[in-house]
Formats: structure tokens, C-alpha cells, sequence
């Protein structure tokens, strides 16, 4: 019988299954319950029932709600009333940035209480998990009993590292080294498998780490928006040259946000916001990515110790907040090109990339 953590994360990924087949899905706050669609999988050409819209703070400041939620905490999404007569398109032109040149006119908008702050969090957290936009279409009533029910605790569990086990192994020759080994990795909550690709002999040596988000774009299409395919091919070259190193591709698209929006993000940049710019307009945290999941990983390979082949602070402060000791970052030096050197100077400028 399933009961406990896993139960409980279980129900989250039924929720965010649920959401992205367009279906119906009930968060249970502390004081109250809100029943909510995603705008982008729920709606459908006819008029839309639901009379209200939860939105990402971040997607409420671009729509000028800021001032009327001034007084409260302004980090918290915002719910507000839709119009009589509103459709599909409509809903999806105030859920989607990338829309907002085609549809500039929207509005006003009134902005109402949100009926638990807790179940309004949850949903952001829904939303970034099945990669959908940050937006809900608020349904009245709560009554359907084949929907399926989220806690803010089950959301929680949802998230932990701690679920992540071991599921295969392989010998696995690559094109930088023929002596490498490929493990998979699998949770009990999410479908997500992430890999370690570990190069080299293991021994008492610290090893040379990368921690590598999947990236479709960069690493199977050689897209020159980003540096993520040089640096996962570099990253292999060094380890072939070090005593042995440890590949962990995270399944982390797009920082965390997932394929679709990475692309709208795309779709953003090409209208002049920068990447930073592009995930805060979408309502998504600059940087979504958890790395207490690579910690996990390290851990299940009875490694505590690294070296760090990174130009990102942040992976090494998320590491060493899961107790994995890293000895030394090493940059990772990537030549730019004319598609991408805007991307990397905001990197470095904004986000505390360095070498």
C-alpha cells in the first residue's frame, strides 16, 4: 500500500497531468479551495465560463495591475475579473507575452482577492512543473468529484530530491572518451530520467563535475542562441584530460521552465527582451532549475567531493547548500558568436556568470 511521501507526491503529478490535458484540478489552501484550468491546454473556441483569471505577479505588473495590489505582498499572483464576453483568444491574449504586440489593447483589468495565498502559489508551481504558461482560468464551484485534489504539502513533496534512485547502467563509449559508464536516474514523483555520464576510471580522487541542463535547442540542433552545446562537448574534453569526471544532465529545459516556454522566451528575445527579461515577463523565476537534485545524484554515486567545471555561482552555492563540498570552480570558456554574445553578456551582467 502507497502511503506517505510518495502518495503524496503522487497526487501532485496527477494534478500536473491533469493540467495538461486541459483538465480541471483543485489546490485545498489553508482557508480556501480554488478550482483551475490552464488557460493554454483548458480553453476551448467557445466562450469561456470561468469569471476570473490567476496570473504570476510578473504577468500582472506588465498588465498595469501593480498599483491595485500595492499594499499587499506584491510577489503573490494576481487573480483578476474577466469581462462578460471573453473566448479562448482571448484568454490566451492576456495569459501569453509573446501575444502582446498582436494584442496590445487589453483591459482594464479589476484585481481580486485571492481566495488562499498558499493555493495560489501552488498553482505557479504547477504550472512551471507541467511547462505551461503561468495562467489558470479560476472555475466556480468545487463539487466535481472526479477531480482531481492538491495540497500545498503534497506540492512539496512533489519537489523532493530525495525520491531520485538509480534505475540503470550502462557502458557507454562516446566520441570523447571510450571508457565512460551512463546511469540513469528516476523519481518517484515526476517522469523526468536524468543521466550521469561518469568518464573515466572512478577512484579516490576528486572528480571534475559538470552539471548540464538539457538543452534540445543547443545539444541536438547546434542552435547559436546559446553556448549550451560547446560547453557540454568542451565539458566531456576536460574530463577525458582529467583523471575522471561525472557528466549530470539534468532534465531542466530551459532553466527549468521547460521546452515551450524556452521557445516563447526565444519569441521574446526576438521582440528586444533580453533572456533575463523574457523568463520574468513569462511569470517564471529567472533561474527555475533545482539543484538538489544533482546533489542527490552525486550522493547515490558516493560522491561528496568536486571539482566544479562552471561560470555560474549559483550552482556552486546550491551544491554546498546540499552538503556536497566543491573544492574548485573552473570556468568553462565558450567563444561567442553573433547570435548569441548579447545572451552571454547578459549572462555575465545579470546573472553573475563569470570566468
Amino acid at each position: 500500500m502507497t502511503s506517505g511521501p510518495d502518495l503524496a507526491s503522487k497526487q501532485a503529478a496527477r494534478a500536473i497531468d491533469a493540467l495538461r490535458r486541459g483538465w480541471s484540478v483543485r489546490i485545498e489552501g489553508k482557508s480556501a479551495a480554488i478550482t483551475i484550468r490552464a488557460v493554454e491546454t483548458g480553453g476551448d473556441s467557445s466562450d469561456i465560463k470561468a469569471g476570473s483569471i490567476l496570473l504570476s505577479a510578473s504577468r500582472a505588473a506588465t498588465l498595469k495591475l501593480t498599483n491595485q495590489r500595492a499594499a499587499g505582498d506584491t510577489s503573490l499572483p494576481v487573480m483578476i475579473a474577466l469581462p462578460h464576453h471573453r473566448d479562448a483568444a482571448f484568454a490566451m491574449a492576456i495569459a501569453d507575452p509573446t501575444l502582446d504586440l498582436r494584442y496590445p489593447m487589453k483591459g482594464p483589468f479589476a484585481a481580486l482577492p485571492l481566495p488562499d495565498n498558499d493555493a495560489a502559489l501552488v498553482a505557479m508551481e504547477l504550472a512551471r512543473h507541467a511547462g505551461l504558461l503561468p495562467a489558470f482560468l479560476v472555475d466556480e464551484g468545487n463539487g466535481d468529484k472526479d477531480i482531481d485534489i492538491v495540497t500545498p504539502a503534497q506540492m512539496a513533496a512533489y519537489s523532493d530530491a530525495s525520491h531520485i534512485r538509480i534505475a540503470a547502467r550502462a557502458r557507454l563509449p562516446v566520441s570523447a572518451s571510450e571508457d565512460a559508464e551512463i546511469i540513469a536516474f528516476r523519481s518517484a514523483a515526476d517522469a523526468a530520467d536524468h543521466i550521469a555520464l561518469v568518464v573515466g576510471t572512478p577512484d579516490s580522487s576528486v572528480p571534475l563535475v559538470r552539471l548540464h541542463s538539457e538543452c534540445l535547442t543547443g545539444d541536438v540542433l547546434g542552435s547559436l542562441k546559446c553556448d549550451c552545446g560547446p560547453q557540454l562537448h568542451e565539458a566531456l574534453t576536460q574530463m577525458t584530460d582529467a583523471n575522471w569526471g561525472i557528466l549530470l544532465y539534468l532534465r531542466q529545459e530551459g532553466r527549468g521552465i521547460g521546452l515551450v516556454n524556452k521557445l516563447r522566451a526565444y519569441a521574446l528575445q526576438d521582440q528586444g527582451f533580453d533572456t533575463v527579461d523574457a523568463n520574468i515577463r513569462l511569470g517564471f523565476a529567472i533561474d527555475a532549475r533545482d539543484f538538489s537534485i544533482a546533489a542527490q545524484m552525486l550522493r547515490l554515486l558516493n560522491v561528496n567531493a568536486i571539482k566544479l567545471l562552471t561560470n555560474n555561482p549559483e550552482k556552486v552555492a546550491g551544491l554546498e547548500a546540499q552538503e556536497i563540498i566543491v573544492t574548485t570552480r573552473l570556468p568553462l570558456q565558450i567563444a561567442a558568436n553573433s547570435h548569441n554574445r548579447n545572451y552571454l553578456n547578459t549572462k555575465r551582467d545579470r546573472t553573475g556568470h563569470k570566468l
